[in-house]
């Protein structure tokens, strides 16, 4: 992985540029727009082409026109070979059988949290129809054209500031996120107070509903297998703090020099996610950066740095990233367990490794790094 102005999972809502005019030719009607003309072998030959006013991706070239100037003059650095690997793959249907089978998955739910921060689930409780049909919405969505995802409060009446895309400051093509999203707060997914396409919201909060009560119930094991049986995640972590967040990654003329999402962590608690089969997300286990193969039965399940500060280092939150495609676009969905702004993280043993601090803290000083260095920092700032 927000606010208007940054980005606590770095993909953010920059200033726009009004894109300028141009004369339509007989491709007018094209689905597709060829924004760039780039030969790898040759970096020089990039060759920008404004897009036009009907294209569905946002402005990047124009944006960050000057990012792409600097690549002429500079080596490409060649991608590095990832290997693609299976999470932990955990059955949440044990959850429902006897009193050992629940024990063991809570076992395993924990053991991935401690070991990877990454892990799979399946018989999470979403048909493999709802997905698919969130599939297709938000397909239907994304191509709608640039202009008009831009006006999100006439269009799809979110919140305002819901449609993000791009990096705030980058000062290199590596800190450039080649992607684009729709941020929706849950209450106004629960509510059907928002949400101009019906199908959408109907979706949209099928998929929510069941996804916010998994979150809620994950966060209650792992706060369990650490010895504390509390209500802390169902008091702070509220609809109208947590969000679910549609991601389009399109393709990518001068891919992989550009992340479809740069290297980050997630600001929250836990995230639960669903991917296409294209592929794309990436994690660091043991030092080494590893390829998530797609599993379209599973939801993905990461540990977000708050848990890392609360779990006082024993749950991990890892990095990862989205590498760009230059032939397939790219969609997922994620739900984000977040709480107030007002909640203080606190260690739950001793020595606590982090000061406490307010979630409001966290997010104002990301939003600090971000603006200033074009990166996250995150936990070490919080350091005892």
């Amino acid at each position: 992985m927000f606010s208007s102005t940054t980005n606590l999972f770095l993909f953010v809502s920059i200033p726009q540029k009004k894109v300028p005019k141009q004369k339509m030719g007989k491709n007018r009607n094209c689905p597709l727009h060829v924004p760039c003309v780039y030969n790898p072998r040759h970096p020089s030959s990039f060759v920008y082409q404004p897009l036009t006013m009907d294209s569905s991706d946002p402005p990047f070239q124009e944006t960050y026109k000057a990012l792409f100037k600097k690549l002429a003059n500079k080596a490409l650095t060649m991608p590095v070979i990832v290997e693609e690997r299976d999470l932990p793959v955990i059955d949440l249907g044990q959850l429902s059988l006897n009193k050992e089978e629940r024990r063991e998955c809570k076992l395993e739910i924990a053991r991935a949290s401690r070991e990877w921060g990454f892990f799979q689930v399946l018989n999470h409780g979403i048909s493999r129809e709802i997905l698919e049909k969130m599939r297709e919405e938000q397909v239907k969505v994304f191509r709608e054209p640039f202009k008009k995802k831009s006006r999100e409060d006439k269009y799809l009446n979110f919140s305002a500031g819901s449609y993000r895309w791009g990096t705030p400051s980058p000062t290199c093509l590596r800190q450039l996120s080649w992607s684009e999203a729709f941020h929706v707060p849950l209450s106004d997914i629960i509510s059907g107070t928002r949400g101009g396409n019906s199908t959408l919201s109907s979706t949209m909060e099928q998929f929510a509903g069941t996804v916010s009560n998994l979150a809620q119930n994950l966060a209650e094991i792992l706060a369990e297998e650490l010895g504390h049986k509390s209500t802390f995640f169902m008091e702070n972590c509220l609809p109208s703090t947590c969000y679910l967040r549609m991601n389009r990654y399109p393709t990518c003329p001068i891919s992989p020099d550009v992340f479809g999402l740069m290297p980050h962590t997630d600001s929250d608690f836990l995230t639960i996610l669903h991917q296409d089969e294209v592929g794309g997300l990436q994690l660091v286990k043991d030092g080494e950066w590893i390829a998530v193969k797609p599993n379209p039965d599973a939801l993905i399940i990461n540990i977000g740095d708050l848990f890392q500060a609360w779990s006082n280092d024993i749950y991990k939150s890892v990095q990862h990233r989205v590498v760009s495609n230059s032939k397939r676009e790219r969609y997922s969905t994620a739900y984000f367990l977040c709480p107030s702004y007002d909640t203080v993280i606190e260690s739950c043993n001793w020595p606590p490794v982090y000061r406490s601090f307010s979630f409001r803290e966290f997010r104002r000083q990301v939003q600090e790094d971000v603006q200033t260095l074009g990166h996250k920092v995150g936990l070490p700032r919080f350091l005892v």
